[in-house]
């Protein structure tokens, strides 16, 4: 399964299709007893979506058929054992992907000429997904992060590593207190520059956060000889190169932590800042009239907002039930999805943030 959007694979997923290009949603779960359902919820969607194709007139039966073989192809990719909060499955002529989200998506099938994208671009910004740098003279390693979890990750070439020089004994060094020495020496300078150079690389195709862990003496020299540290978060943390994802998580978690409450903080005051200005939109009517126009600057969404609604006579939404005619049950991800198309900073925040706000605001560029 997929888990990483990059905005290149992003654009190859929205390049039109030849019809049909089919998108299958549904929600997962990640712990008991909710997820012993998901085996028999995702076996009848795969099942509506063929539904769909049967009755579908504009289908021949040569697509229809390589169109079934890759939706079983996605199906047996499935493993729910590491399932998240949602599943979507793209499949058209000649290929399919399966993608497992950290964010809940309704339940639906949507055949096209594109695949539906917004779900996975929603989730993504959610995630907030981040790098870890762990650095020591021996090992530069890179994990990829997300809401719960750290993973090595190998973009760019990493684990880089090199073999030290004969009798050098990093443990006893670091015993003896001469750890710094070691990262005066030319050809560890020359392993942290290339490190740099790499990540460097790495950052230019998948933009995020980046924390750097290590010693002292190490994050000092990788800040010297390069600029990736210049502009990213040091945590004071040896080991971490050689070390399990678990052990990273819980060096990081603390750090990040309070990096995202500062995140929410300075949200909140610009938002209050916007209301006094008058440049400021709250509930999802208000905010999608303005997203469409492309006016928003900034959007802030509570992390669990959720809201089924249907487009009324008037041009506004209206709440719907999600059996409604018309009923857009992701249409928070609709919202992301079009701030982001116009250059918005979309931010998600803890529940109750945003307070009368309803779960979604916005400071908006005039």
């Amino acid at each position: 399964m997929e888990h990483e959007l990059s905005p290149s694979i992003l654009a190859e997923l929205r390049r039109p299709r030849p019809y049909p290009a089919v998108s299958v949603l549904t929600p997962t779960h990640r712990r008991e007893p909710d997820n012993a359902q998901d085996p028999v919820r995702l076996r009848n969607v795969v099942a509506e979506a063929k539904r769909q194709l049967e009755a579908n007139p504009q289908v021949g039966r040569e697509q229809r058929h390589d169109v079934f073989r890759q939706l079983d192809q996605a199906l047996a990719e499935v493993d729910l054992t590491y399932a998240e909060d949602g599943l979507v499955i793209f499949a058209a002529p000649g290929e399919h992907q399966v993608w497992s989200l950290a964010r809940a998506v309704p339940e639906r099938v949507v055949l096209s000429d594109t695949f539906l994208t917004r779900n996975l671009v929603s989730a993504r910004t959610a995630e907030r997904p981040f790098w870890v740098l762990s650095v020591s003279a021996d090992r530069v390693t890179l994990w990829s992060g997300g809401v719960d979890r750290v993973t090595e990750d190998h973009t760019g070439g990493f684990p880089l590593t090199r073999k030290l020089v004969e009798n050098f004994d990093a443990e006893r060094r670091m015993q003896i207190g001469d750890e710094p020495s070691t990262f005066r020496d030319q050809s560890t300078r020359q392993f942290l520059r290339e490190a740099d150079s790499a990540m460097s690389t790495v950052l230019r195709e998948h933009p995020r956060r980046v924390y750097i862990t290590g010693e002292p003496a190490a994050l000092s020299a990788l800040e010297e000889v390069g600029s990736v540290a210049q502009c990213a978060v040091s945590v004071q943390h040896g080991g971490l190169a050689h070390a399990t994802p678990e052990a990273v998580w819980r060096a990081i978690g603390p750090v990040r932590d309070e990096r995202t409450r500062g995140d929410t903080e300075a949200v909140a005051r610009e938002l209050e800042a916007a209301r006094g200005r008058k440049e400021y939109a709250a509930g999802v009517d208000e905010v999608w009239q303005t997203a469409r126009e492309g006016r928003v600057r900034l959007l802030a969404v509570e992390e669990n907002y959720r809201v089924t609604m249907r487009d009324s006579a008037g041009g506004h939404l209206v709440p719907a039930g999600s059996e409604e005619p018309g009923a857009r049950e992701d249409i928070v991800d609709e919202i992301v999805e079009q701030c982001l198309e116009t250059g918005a900073d979309v931010r998600f925040v803890p529940d109750g943030t945003l307070g009368d706000a309803q779960g979604i605001a916005g400071v908006l560029r005039y």
